[in-house]
């Protein structure tokens, strides 16, 4: 009579210690997340945002000074001779607004597709500098590039963020477990990105109304980032195992979606986050996403060439995990034992 293991259920509790040890576990994991998502929130500033300030010269140097006195290192400011050079930096995603003296009295000229934070604090800003002109002065506020009508706020472009970053993921998570072979899991990358930008775009423009724009270079600038952020994955997957596929996980979500700066501006992050999000595919789709849907494509070399970057480094890598996988002749007419993923 054969014997039988004892049931799972038969087994010993575990002992304290390690109970002890799956709570420390998971705390830090909770305060990890925790931080990574509400840190850049809570530290959320402005500084250094580059805006316009056009018309003459002593105008622009007073304005400027009130304006370090009234929020210290918040702007950077770029002085133009007027209201025409102001509204063509703007455009060319070069600065976020500008305040405009050309016409003796401070106008705000915004651009709240490329940041309606920083357009509704510009906005407060020039109301300041119109009463300090004398009492009863009107300043006036213009809109340059405004978001859609569908979605003033901008709400499902921010909120898209987070999506294309788990769309990439999942991509990465079902191609490792699904498909074997280099070529043919970045085939599938490279396919999942297109259609998946294809509908994502589709919803976003023609449904929710919140991409203006060419739906073609909408759906160009989805279907890259998500390529990018997948095949990163699967290339670090294909080299380290799960350790490289956790590393991806956490880098795109825990690093590279908080510190986007898609619902904000990458200015107002806190310190340097701002600047490194922009180096990685969420923060670098969003600002190619918005170039593509607002301003023509202005602004959309930087984010363009780190998201191919990006994509570049992750296929090399998972076609050369899949080459140090393959199987190697061996002399003497002895075959190799054939190895997992060894097809590409």
């Amino acid at each position: 009579m054969s014997t039988h293991a004892a049931p799972a259920l038969n087994a010993p509790p575990s002992p304290w210690p390690a109970v002890a040890r799956a709570v420390a576990l998971l705390t830090v994991s909770i305060s990890l997340l925790f931080t990574a998502f509400a840190w850049p929130s809570v530290r959320s500033s402005v500084h250094d945002v580059p805006i316009a300030v056009a018309g003459p010269a002593p105008a622009v140097q007073r304005i400027a000074s009130v304006l370090d006195q009234r929020l210290p290192g918040g702007f950077e400011v770029v002085e133009v001779a007027d209201t025409a050079a102001a509204e063509q930096l703007i455009r060319d995603r070069e600065v976020y607004g500008a305040i405009d003296l050309s016409s003796g009295t401070p106008q705000a000229i915004t651009a709240s597709a490329g940041s309606a934070a920083v357009a509704q604090t510009l906005n407060g800003i020039a109301t300041g500098l119109g009463q300090t002109q004398g009492a009863g002065t009107a300043v006036a506020a213009r809109d340059l590039v405004p978001l859609p009508a569908d979605d003033p706020r901008g709400a499902g472009l921010a909120a898209g963020a987070l999506p294309l970053v788990m769309g990439g993921l999942l991509a990465a998570l079902l191609l490792t477990r699904l498909v074997r072979g280099g070529v043919r899991r970045v085939t599938g990358a490279l396919a999942s990105a297109v259609t998946g930008g294809l509908a994502v775009a589709a919803i976003l423009q023609f449904w929710f109304g919140s991409l203006d724009g060419s739906y073609a270079a909408n759906t160009g600038a989805i279907a890259l980032t998500v390529a990018a952020i997948a095949l990163t994955i699967l290339g670090l997957e294909s080299l380290l195992g799960y350790v490289g596929l956790g590393l991806g996980a956490a880098t795109m979500m825990l690093i590279g979606n908080p510190l986007s700066g898609t619902a904000t501006a990458p200015e107002m992050l806190p310190g340097w986050s701002g600047a490194l999000g922009q180096l990685l595919p969420p923060g670098a789709g969003g600002q190619l996403l918005g170039s593509t849907a607002f301003f023509d494509g202005h602004g959309a070399t930087q984010p363009a060439t780190v998201l191919a970057a990006w994509l570049t480094i992750g296929t090399v890598l998972c076609l050369a995990g899949s080459l140090r996988r393959r199987p190697t002749a061996t002399t003497g007419g002895t075959a190799t034992q054939p190895t997992t993923h060894a097809n590409v």
